[in-house]
């Protein structure tokens, strides 16, 4: 029997909408009312619905929550380009919406993972425990590559970045699974869905905002990231995957993934085997479990 070409959810989600500082941003939510809330915060050039796969396979109740970041999938565009400390904004507006009273349990991938682990160590109070998905941070940047980052960031406003159009959904769903040939064709096809959209003139682009691809002005500098992460308090679950391609793309050692994990108190590290960066859309009923065991005995 051949493979299925399409993957059928098996708790289907609702969209909410929050607004945030003017800018309208999409929120999915699944499971049931009442029940443990958990945050889901997806990464760059994602979209909340990824964790769909994730979400099929946790086996409690619970009232998952996951926000399209701001011009990531439904949520709106920022016509004045994207920084770093607008995510943690939007998450402190986020949690302040659904969970006011309590501590949250949040997760959060890549882009998404870095984020809550800066605002875990800015409100500490606000988290109950805490789970990065592949999140280690970036190569930390040298004083001397300021001028060259200012000119190439002021030479990218001056031109409009675009995506380039792919023949249908179709096409999209075969470039992510030739972007991660661990994807199986039917979450491939879900995913590309979610992914893209349609651009009007009968193509299909990314469903983002294109300027997401310009480089970030400031520079990054670990030391103060690191200076967050040594504030959280709450338990921390660090699931890595063994794929040390995207480390090899940010110049970022395996030696300091391990040094930048001991900044935490209270910390544990697992390491997927076979996986890429995208652990849930790789092993998404193993993640399922292990996040599971995690929130439960913090």
């Amino acid at each position: 029997m051949s493979a299925p070409d399409t993957y059928t959810p098996r708790l289907a989600s609702r969209s909410e909408w929050l607004d945030a500082r003017g800018l309208r941003l999409h929120v999915r939510r699944w499971g049931r009312a009442g029940a443990p809330k958990l945050f889901l915060i997806h990464g760059w050039m994602d979209v909340a619905a990824s964790f769909q796969f994730v979400i099929d396979a946790l086996a409690g109740d619970w009232d998952v929550i996951a926000p399209d970041l701001r011009r990531f999938g439904d949520s709106e565009w920022n016509r004045n380009g994207y920084f770093f400390a607008q995510y943690l904004a939007d998450l402190d507006l986020l949690l302040d919406h659904y969970s006011p009273d309590e501590p949250v349990r949040l997760v959060g991938h890549s882009l998404g993972g870095s984020a809550v682990t800066v605002y875990a160590g800015v409100r500490p109070e606000r988290i109950r425990a805490l789970v990065a998905l592949d999140t280690f941070g970036l190569r930390d940047a040298a004083p001397e590559e300021a001028p060259e980052r200012l000119e190439l960031w002021l030479s990218q406003q001056r031109r409009p970045e675009t995506f380039r159009p792919m023949a249908g959904f179709d096409a999209l769903a075969q470039r992510l699974m030739a972007e991660n040939p661990r994807l199986t064709m039917a979450r491939a096809a879900f995913l590309a869905r979610h992914l893209g959209e349609e651009n009007g003139i009968g193509g299909v682009v990314r469903a983002a905002d294109p300027t997401h691809k310009h480089v970030n002005p400031n520079l990054y500098r670990f030391a103060e990231i690191a200076a967050c992460w040594r504030r959280v308090r709450a338990p921390v679950l660090h699931v890595l995957a063994d794929d040390r391609a995207l480390l090899e793309r940010l110049g970022v050692q395996a030696q300091d993934v391990e040094e930048r994990m001991a900044l935490f108190e209270n910390v544990r590290c697992i390491t997927f085997e076979g996986c890429g960066h995208n652990l849930h859309h790789d092993d998404p009923e193993r993640l399922a479990q292990v996040i599971e065991d995690f929130l439960a005995s913090a």
